[in-house]
């Protein structure tokens, strides 16, 4: 028996680990004919610690996200998939990525980059793909390597 996903959720943030769950992502979408949720989350908690905030910086960051989202749904559609869409949101990234967007969504699968942090990082902070993993309401794929299996 075969699992079958239709909604799928890929939360990206720059990295070469974001980018590497993204093309994978396209990839189980084209293969189950699913829909895919392109997700980025600007944390205004960081913003929050600049004594000098300024809206101009939560404005850069948004267009930012907007244009690398951009390029990944260009990307998508020319791999051949129609059903895509983005998402932008602001906030803390754990609970949004493993909680409330999959539920508003009817997420089935979300995707994710392994971790960048170092054990140190992990231990002060914790990574979001831990905390999905403990969290989500759904099946979470945690991405390591290319569309080759090679890192």
């Amino acid at each position: 028996m075969t699992q079958d996903y239709k909604n799928i959720l890929v939360a990206v943030d720059g990295s070469d680990e974001a980018e590497l769950a993204f093309q994978k992502a396209v990839s189980v979408c084209l293969r189950n004919k699913a829909h895919l949720l392109i997700a980025h989350i600007i944390d205004t908690r960081a913003f929050q610690n600049i004594a000098s905030f300024d809206e101009t910086m939560v404005e850069q960051a948004t267009s930012m996200a907007k244009q690398t989202i951009a390029e990944y749904i260009d990307f998508a559609k020319k791999q051949g998939l129609t059903d895509v869409k983005e998402l932008i949101e602001y906030g803390a990234p754990k609970p949004l990525i493993a909680k409330e967007i999959p539920t508003e969504n009817n997420i089935d699968l979300i995707m994710l980059g392994a971790t960048g942090l170092n054990a140190v990082e992990r231990l002060f902070m914790g990574s979001v793909s831990e905390y999905v993993i403990r969290h989500a309401p759904c099946d979470v794929l945690i991405v390591r390597t290319n569309l080759d299996n090679k890192k």
